[in-house]
């Protein structure tokens, strides 16, 4: 079905990151169709259609951080009434570190029908090229502004085992990197890819030391950061067991236990196990 054909919906669309020919066929169809278009940036909107030869006919609307609120009765009342919203920001997918979350529920809660065009996103995009483990991976958004609320961010990713990922601002990019250095260690592997798909993008890689040295000359542009997950900890198996044992004659059932704790170790649950064992058959 034609996405902005029929009965009143949200269509959530992806946008380029940079090169207007990543739009995809559905999203110019879209663009000319749609009822109503709530745009983060009006003037943004304006210049994604000229360069795709497509002239919106619908109703635009603007819808940034400082209006979503306010803006969202209107939009819900406009499905209500058979139009199709089209929401898209100023590049990737709505909700994801931009607006439209709110939106989204309020559909939801309302019983209307939200779908998605997909497309481009910065974060599988930098993923990708990064060069890090992405099998697994979280997604932080934007990293906190203040150094404190940065450091005890930066404290729960010491031991995270996904590739993570978040935006950062250019001006506070060096700071970030020198902290989660200091934080994390001069060499957990990282990946700054900066003005994806643009003309010029440019990713480096390299320990945190070394990018934050490279940032503290100025970096411009749009920035996505790639954390490789945290190295494996060599666990002293005597010590692991022990604390298995302490556990399970508090009560707790031996498998139970071994595989919460290797889980969070570099002693696989079947040699966790056979050791505890063994320490429980000793006289």
């Amino acid at each position: 079905m034609n996405p902005v054909s029929g009965s009143g919906r949200l269509v959530l669309a992806a946008t380029p990151l940079g090169d207007s020919r990543d739009a995809s066929p559905r999203l110019i169809e879209a663009l000319a169709g749609a009822d109503v278009i709530a745009a983060e940036d009006t003037r943004r909107l304006r210049n994604l259609a000229t360069a795709l030869g497509v002239s919106p006919s619908g109703r635009v609307v603007s819808f940034y951080d400082a209006v979503e609120t306010s803006r969202i009765a209107g939009l819900v009342e406009a499905m209500r009434d058979g139009l199709t919203v089209l929401l898209v920001t100023d590049a990737g997918m709505p909700s994801v570190s931009d607006p439209g979350y709110r939106l989204v529920t309020a559909c939801i809660a309302e019983d209307l029908p939200v779908t998605c065009l997909p497309g481009p996103s910065a974060v599988t995009t930098a993923l990708a090229v990064s060069g890090l483990p992405c099998d697994r991976f979280t997604f932080e958004g934007f990293a906190p502004r203040k150094p404190g609320e940065r450091g005890r961010w930066l404290a729960e990713l010491r031991q995270e085992k996904r590739t993570a990922v978040f935006f950062e601002s250019p001006h506070r990019l060096a700071d970030t990197l020198a902290q989660a250095a200091e934080t994390l260690g001069d060499d957990r592997q990282a990946a700054v890819c900066r003005e994806l798909t643009k003309t010029y993008e440019e990713v480096r890689r390299g320990g945190l030391a070394e990018l934050a040295e490279w940032a503290a000359e100025g970096v411009r542009g749009e920035i996505t950061v790639v954390l490789a997950p945290a190295p494996p900890v060599e666990d002293d198996l005597d010590t692991l067991v022990e604390r298995v044992r302490a556990r399970v004659e508090a009560g707790e059932r031996l498998k139970t236990v071994v595989a919460e704790i290797a889980e969070t170790s570099s002693v696989s649950k079947k040699v966790l196990y056979d050791a505890s064992l063994a320490g429980r058959q000793q006289p």
